[in-house]
């Protein structure tokens, strides 16, 4: 199977692998494949990536199933067809948890659901000898992971393009991280990728759809606000904060302090 990719999305890989520095000699990359048109992306671009290395990589693919739907009603097939074009081992994980995912009290939906992504990914990386976990989070998902973290949870914060856990002992690498999402949509499309659709029944109705149409709407009247968020994520940019908020101890001492102070 012959492997090109646009001039476009392996320089902006290559970008983000080397900066970060993402992959070394000798790693074992497990990537996760939802069959979504990013992880599809990311999939191709590893297998591209790693002929032209100049040191051995190994790859291999995992598929989390929850069990949203029956397993007589998933088809997979297509992401087992694109592994093996591209000798790539292809591993399917299936959980029935479906409803713990979608009724449980103390987390929504999708954080749920990404709980127990990350842990049997993670934990099968590590039964398997994989060193590494590559994600296939973009520019995109990382700036509206910025902007929902500052609205729904008063924090700043986003995801690393790489994180070693240490429960684990495996490292998560991101390399689409530079792409915009646009880009990939254009790449999947004229590389003519498989897609599997989303079986997730909130597909479209999340917190991250709206922090999307979010962004689009501020666009409108200023269109540089998407890579002003972007660069609001880097360290060393100017921050100016409030204060740590006092406890109340020490608001009782600093009051008793204001009151005691006499006119000089």
């Amino acid at each position: 199977m012959r492997l090109s990719l646009p001039r476009r999305i392996i320089r902006t890989v290559q970008r983000a692998v080397v900066e970060f520095e993402m992959i070394k000699p000798g790693d074992r990359i497990l990537i996760g494949l939802s069959g979504g048109k990013d992880s599809s992306l990311l999939l191709y671009t590893l297998a591209v990536l790693v002929k032209h290395l100049p040191f051995s990589v190994t790859l291999g693919a995992i598929t989390f199933d929850p069990g949203f739907k029956r397993q007589e009603e998933t088809d997979f097939g297509p992401l087992q067809e694109m592994c093996a074009a591209l000798e790539i081992p292809y591993h399917l994980a299936r959980a029935e948890i479906a409803d713990e995912i979608l009724n449980n009290n103390k987390q929504t939906p999708c954080a749920r659901c990404s709980y127990f992504r990350r842990a049997i990914i993670h934990n099968y990386a590590k039964e398997q000898g994989y060193n590494k976990v590559a994600l296939a989070h973009h520019l995109d998902d990382a700036v509206e992971t910025f902007l929902m973290s500052i609205i729904y949870s008063g924090q700043i914060s986003t995801f690393l393009p790489k994180t070693y856990l240490d429960r684990t002992e495996v490292t998560v690498i991101r390399p689409l991280v530079y792409l915009r999402e646009t880009e990939i949509k254009s790449a999947v499309k004229r590389l003519g990728l498989s897609v599997v659709a989303n079986p997730c029944p909130l597909d479209g109705d999340t917190k991250r759809r709206e922090a999307k149409e979010l962004i689009r709407e501020l666009k409108r009247k200023n269109p540089n606000v998407f890579y002003h968020l972007a660069a609001a994520m880097r360290e060393g940019r100017n921050i100016q904060l409030w204060p740590q908020e006092p406890t109340k101890e020490m608001i009782r001492g600093k009051s008793q302090h204001f009151w005691d102070m006499r006119q000089q």
